[in-house]
């Protein structure tokens, strides 16, 4: 009867060990992933403000949207369409130590671009209206194995206002940045590339 009684309270203690730890977070890295949720399901048509590469653009006379597509307590899917390219989509992930931006780069056929998942993690509290996420570690490499080691530098921010949002990468001597007109949704376009309705 006592081994009974034993076995009963290590399975009912387990039980409470078994809860998963709590995602923490600061309210300016809240406030910014909020913001950005309260437009859910809804597409933007956007402009490149500033582009300083030289030689063509990829985006020149393209139309640009960007699309909140999938929100949850933790992650935010947000597909950037450029044109009939639909290969880009921007992850934001609460990580319990602050947010991270991910460019996940698909094929047509759903397939990984040999250049996905590299982006950055915020450094700092930031503000409810404006991230920065540094290169992280796993990008630094990709960008080395590529031959760009220029963009070891990149940091791109996100800009979250009542009319604007805007996506944009800086480096030393680099700069894009795309504005979107948030007082003008748009029917949402198709799922991106690797994902489904």
């Amino acid at each position: 009867m006592k081994l009974l009684t034993a076995a009963a309270l290590m399975l009912a203690s387990t039980g409470v060990l078994a809860r998963p730890a709590p995602l923490v977070s600061i309210p300016s890295h809240d406030g910014f992933f909020d913001n950005i949720a309260a437009h859910c399901g809804k597409a933007y048509e956007g402009k490149v403000t500033v582009d300083n590469a030289t030689g063509p653009s990829s985006f020149a006379g393209k139309k640009l949207v960007m699309h909140v597509r999938k929100c949850t307590d933790s992650e935010l899917q947000v597909p950037f369409h450029v044109g009939d390219d639909a290969s880009r989509t921007w992850i934001i992930t609460k990580t319990g130590s602050g947010l991270s931006l991910k460019h996940d780069h698909r094929h047509k056929d759903g397939s990984d671009d040999v250049s996905t998942m590299y982006g950055g993690h915020t450094v700092d509290a930031g503000f409810a209206n404006v991230q920065s996420f540094p290169a992280d570690q796993y990008s630094k490499e990709l960008f080395v194995s590529q031959g760009i080691p220029q963009s070891m530098g990149n940091t791109w921010q996100m800009y979250i206002y009542p009319e604007q949002f805007t996506y944009r990468l800086i480096r030393q001597g680099r700069e894009f940045r795309v504005d979107f007109d948030l007082k003008k949704p748009i029917t949402p376009p198709a799922a991106p590339w690797g994902y489904k309705d």
